[in-house]
């Protein structure tokens, strides 16, 4: 990259900052800091991209810490939020790829389940048929091991599809809403129907997690403790609750900008720079061997 290339993709992101930030002072403010730091020419001998995304999003994080407020670097290039063909497309296919995200669907010994998410809870529309078949494959296991160590996030409304087959209720169940800095408000609730067996809600269930489980993968461990419907293993998670918009600045830089802020219906707040913290602390590479123990013991 040569810098007026580094210039443009820096203006640009402060004005997207400036612009759709869930909280606006801080947005200006991080605005400005990019201004300032462009006018130095602190950006200006970072000709790989990579560099320049590591070197800006350091920036774009002081004072606030806020994990989703990145410059993004795509090997292959980010989807372009502008062709909504082509980013469905790019979706889909990652879906596809990935399993629907349903990584892991296996019966353990002592008729234990346990499905392993990863890498992210993709939206219900390109995922959705893969978390009915693997919770139906597991729902007459006597206990449930779900591992989000490697969820790295992903869509609130397959969040709210899986808590629908987890929390075992016919009435509706409020989870969180999602407010933009404009008050506007989005709630997710649990369905009233599936298709496919619930899982028992007389029946335990674990959930993994670790120092990498963030955003969406954060808010299933987050919704299933808050309702006493399954136990944390393992570590505090990364601590990211504020979903973010994606806009491609480059063919290898997408800037990543938190445009709400979750607030659950049992705390009235959210895991933002705290992360979940697990009910049994123990290191990640630990979790399975403890949760299993754990379940088979239940179960037994």
């Amino acid at each position: 990259m040569h810098t007026e290339e580094i210039r443009t993709v820096i203006g640009r992101l402060g004005a997207l900052v400036a612009e759709h930030y869930v909280f606006p002072e801080v947005g200006a403010e991080v605005a400005h800091r990019l201004a300032a730091a462009t006018a130095e020419g602190r950006y200006d001998d970072l000709q790989a991209p990579e560099q320049l995304a590591e070197r800006v999003t350091t920036d774009l994080q002081l004072g606030n810490r806020d994990k989703h407020l990145r410059l993004k670097f795509h090997p292959d290039g980010p989807p372009d939020e502008t062709d909504p063909v082509a980013e469905e497309a790019h979706w889909r296919r990652r879906a596809e790829l990935d399993a629907g995200g349903m990584a892991r669907v296996e019966r353990l010994d002592g008729n234990i389940g346990l499905l392993e998410i990863r890498p992210l809870l993709y939206p219900p529309t390109f995922a959705g048929d893969a978390v009915t078949a693997a919770l139906s494959l597991l729902a007459s296991a006597d206990a449930l091991i779900i591992d989000l160590r490697r969820c790295l996030g992903g869509s609130p409304d397959q969040v709210a599809l899986v808590c629908s087959y987890l929390l075992d209720s016919d009435e509706p169940v409020h989870l969180q809403d999602l407010v933009e800095a404009d008050g506007t408000t989005r709630q997710f609730w649990t369905l009233p129907f599936v298709p496919g067996p619930r899982f028992d809600g007389g029946k335990p269930i674990w959930v993994l997690t670790s120092s990498a489980t963030f955003s969406g993968g954060e808010e299933l461990a987050y919704n299933l403790q808050q309702f006493k419907r399954g136990t944390i293993v393992g570590e505090r998670t990364l601590g990211g609750a504020h979903p973010r918009r994606g806009f491609k600045l480059h063919e290898h830089l997408e800037a990543s900008v938190p445009v709400a802020r979750s607030v659950h219906s049992v705390t009235g707040t959210n895991w933002e720079g705290v992360g979940v913290v697990p009910d049994v602390d123990v290191p990640a590479a630990d979790a399975f061997t403890e949760a299993y123990r754990r379940a088979t013991a239940a179960a037994g």
